[in-house]
């Protein structure tokens, strides 16, 4: 499987391919191999999540306290979505910059999203599945967002959806404002972090 890496360092997008035939199809969207190639060490699966969305939904965007953070890998099995990766590491070279990749169940590409990255989607149809693997268990007291609807970041949800987002991501802070309430994880705590996950493998 290959992959590339986002413009956002320590997020990448995965390509496994896809075997179709008269009885449907065959796709492994997670191989051990390639994303140590990628991350430099093994992913460490805490828990994993499913969840099922109407078109124009979007969740994110969400992050975690770091360290441990929670690192995600994810993929669309049914539909098709926009994934959005927001650096929210302060002091990161591209602190406040974003990329989006198309997820779909055509193609089944993945994106590996590392913890102190935020993280995103809009649902582009209806009964849209993402799956994640997520290195940590869901932690509430650890868990915090950004406003997905932040004029700062502009990130680029399609116009013709209307989004439908929850109570909690509607009412999140926008970046500057997660940043003044030190809510933001430092860059140099995560590199720290990635580095300990490596040497350990």
């Amino acid at each position: 499987m290959q992959f590339r890496r986002l413009r956002i360092p320590d997020a990448y997008e995965f390509f496994p391919r896809a075997f179709p035939d008269d009885r449907g199809l065959f796709v492994a969207p997670f191989q051990e191999e390639a994303f140590r190639s990628a991350a430099g060490h093994p992913l460490r699966l805490g828990q994993s999540n499913h969840s099922v969305s109407r078109r124009g939904t979007i969740r994110g965007i969400h992050f975690a306290d770091t360290p441990p953070g929670q690192a995600k890998y994810v993929y669309c099995p049914r539909g098709s979505l926009l994934d959005v990766v927001v650096d929210l590491r302060v002091g990161s070279p591209t602190f406040g910059t974003w990329d989006a990749v198309k997820l779909d169940s055509s193609e089944y590409h993945a994106v590996y999203v590392a913890e102190g990255l935020g993280h995103g989607f809009i649902a582009l149809e209806d009964d849209t599945v993402m799956a994640y693997l997520c290195s940590e268990p869901y932690n509430p007291t650890g868990e915090h967002g950004i406003t997905p609807l932040d004029p700062a970041l502009d990130l680029p949800w399609p116009a013709d959806l209307e989004p439908l987002l929850s109570d909690k991501d509607r009412a999140a802070p926008t970046l500057a404002e997660a940043r003044e309430q030190g809510l933001l994880p430092a860059y140099d705590d995560c590199v720290a972090y990635y580095d300990k996950l490596r040497s350990a493998h």
